[in-house]
């Protein structure tokens, strides 16, 4: 596969009890006008099934929307997808973040946090960018 024929494949979800999703639509279509492969899912997703779809599908990044303190569980994510070996997967994280919040999700392995106001070319340029870094450390451990 050469740089031209990649494409990112990007999971778009929610985890935990907040059902704001519109911000997480609005991700996920402009993902996949920027030419990404996108798996999208509704609101309230486990960690489990999370993780278990993104193993499925073979993502290379997971962007998490939250505007209702579901963030907080993110960190148990972050260990999940340690645990199924998918270290290499990416994992951003938009919406209402306090100050305060931010170094806990950073600590856990979040590589961005894109907050209200971010442009839509900014955020599918990092997570095109954070997706060839997944690939890349899949290709060079084999995963």
């Amino acid at each position: 596969m050469t740089a031209k024929d990649f494409r990112p494949r990007v999971l778009v979800t929610k985890i935990g009890l907040d059902g704001h999703d519109r911000g997480s639509r609005i991700v996920a279509a402009a993902c996949r006008d920027a030419g990404m492969e996108v798996v999208y899912t509704p609101p309230w997703q486990s960690i489990p099934a999370v993780v278990k779809l993104a193993l499925e599908e073979d993502v290379d990044v997971i962007g998490i929307s939250s505007l209702a303190t579901d963030h907080l569980i993110v960190p148990k994510l972050m260990a999940a997808l340690r645990e199924a070996g998918l270290d290499r997967v990416r994992v951003v994280v938009g919406g209402i973040v306090p100050d305060n919040e931010q170094p806990q999700l950073f600590q856990s392995g979040v590589r961005q946090i894109f907050h209200p106001g971010t442009t839509l070319d900014e955020i599918t340029t990092q997570i095109s960018t954070y997706a060839s870094e997944a690939r890349l450390a899949a290709a060079e451990t084999g995963v």
